[in-house]
């Protein structure tokens, strides 16, 4: 199957984090100084949101979800989904005439010590910050507003276990 022409205004942001609540973020590699959590769009439009998360996840850091030390079930899909108008500086790799996205927020719990293998051509560098230093560092609203409600989210998760 061929990649479509266009990016389609459908993505994933998945936080990643350690039960610890440490966060993972990563640089983009085309915009220093932009931290953020795991993002990416659907490769096509009936793509299941969890396989985009899974995808983009061994995509950008070589986390293999499914694997023993990150089982199916350490990805949790928040059933939050935000709509943001896309930066100008990307909405070429767009449609003409779109200019907002619809972003599926899921959680990933993780070993901390868990190996992480960028994508260089995506990302130049990897950190593991405290949930409220991470939210700081994140360049986009939506994904510091994720980071911040992980303590909330992690504990309902808990209370249904």
């Amino acid at each position: 199957m061929s990649a479509p022409e266009h990016k389609i205004p459908q993505s994933v942001l998945v936080v990643i984090h350690a039960p610890n609540l440490d966060v993972l973020l990563i640089e983009r590699a085309k915009q220093p100084g932009f931290w953020q959590s795991v993002t990416g769009s659907k490769d096509t439009l009936d793509e299941d949101w969890a396989l985009t998360a899974i995808r983009e996840v061994a995509e950008e850091t070589g986390i293999a979800v499914g694997s023993p030390d990150v089982p199916h079930g350490a990805l949790q899909d928040w059933a939050l989904e935000n709509i943001y108008e896309i930066y100008p500086v990307w909405r070429h790799r767009y449609a003409p005439g779109v200019t907002h996205n619809t972003e599926r927020v899921f959680g990933l719990t993780v070993p901390r010590d868990t190996p992480i293998t960028l994508a260089p051509r995506e990302h130049t560098q990897h950190v593991w910050l405290p949930w409220q230093a991470a939210a700081d560092r994140c360049f986009s609203p939506s994904n510091a507003e994720a980071i911040l409600q992980l303590p909330q989210r992690l504990g309902q998760r808990q209370a249904r276990t």
